[in-house]
């Protein structure tokens, strides 16, 4: 029997009041799959992130997780996700690493690595150090594990964030904007890590403004515009071979940027 895609979503809209912001959107990433999604300011990429993650109620169509379909509650701007239990355990399955780190600034790196495998997983405390100090090593930031947030560069920052989201040992890694609130030397420390979970075959959902990184982790590539999938594809068609004006001129714009 075929595996079930780690994502799916089916049909996906979203609304915030009037303003329609995901307007029926079809996406699969399977296991290993690195599928990034690029388009302008407001086409709705963002926003379809958090909708994969629970951390936004959708208002129509289907989130799939392993197969397994989010079981909802009213409808309409109304509709949530109906089993609470359901949704805890579809999120923890899902790390998300935000675009402005969202460390605990009370906190020793090692501390927030660990917090939620000992809060949410129920790990022992032992154990979940042992791992984030593993996971810390991972990402570069080994000799970082007694200093507290606002001693970190934004780039050691994000690579924190990355090493707490892999000791959630999630099913798939959320990427909103990784690199985007960072300058370009340290944004080369964090795609070298994207980089790197890649190549160990991790599934991600990779939000990036960065076509570069798109281009060199990708499996698939989704351009959205307006809410809708205006083209997708391998990296390869999507960046060498754009179909769409819209796509073309996206693309062109960036390269003049």
């Amino acid at each position: 029997m075929a595996e079930h895609p780690v994502i799916e979503i089916q049909d996906l809209h979203k609304c915030y009041g009037e303003l329609e912001v995901l307007k029926g959107v079809d996406i699969k990433a399977k296991r290993g799959d690195v599928v990034s999604l690029i388009g302008s300011s407001g086409s709705g990429k963002s926003t379809l992130l958090r909708c994969v993650n629970l951390l936004e109620n959708s208002q129509q169509g289907e989130v799939l997780f392993e197969g397994e379909a989010v079981h909802w509650k009213g409808s309409g701007l109304s509709r949530h996700p109906a089993n609470r239990a359901q949704m805890i355990r579809i999120r923890t399955n899902l790390s998300m690493v935000f675009q402005q780190f969202n460390l605990w600034a009370h906190m020793t790196i090692l501390q927030n690595v660990m917090e939620a495998p000992v809060t949410v997983l129920g790990r022992n405390k032992a154990e979940a150090e042992a791992a984030a100090r593993r996971y810390l090593d991972k990402v570069g930031i080994g000799d970082k594990c007694d200093v507290y947030p606002a001693q970190l560069s934004g780039g050691q920052q994000q690579r924190a964030a990355i090493a707490r989201a892999l000791a959630m040992e999630p099913k798939a890694l959320l990427f909103d904007e990784p690199t985007s609130a960072l300058d370009p030397e340290l944004e080369q420390e964090v795609i070298r890590v994207i980089k790197a979970l890649a190549a160990e075959g991790r599934t991600m959902l990779i939000v990036t403004h960065d076509m570069n990184l798109a281009h060199d982790v990708s499996d698939h590539v989704v351009f959205l515009h307006q809410g809708l999938i205006e083209e997708e594809g391998t990296p390869e068609a999507v960046f060498d071979t754009p179909q769409s004006n819209r796509l073309q001129q996206f693309l062109s714009a960036g390269k003049a940027a």
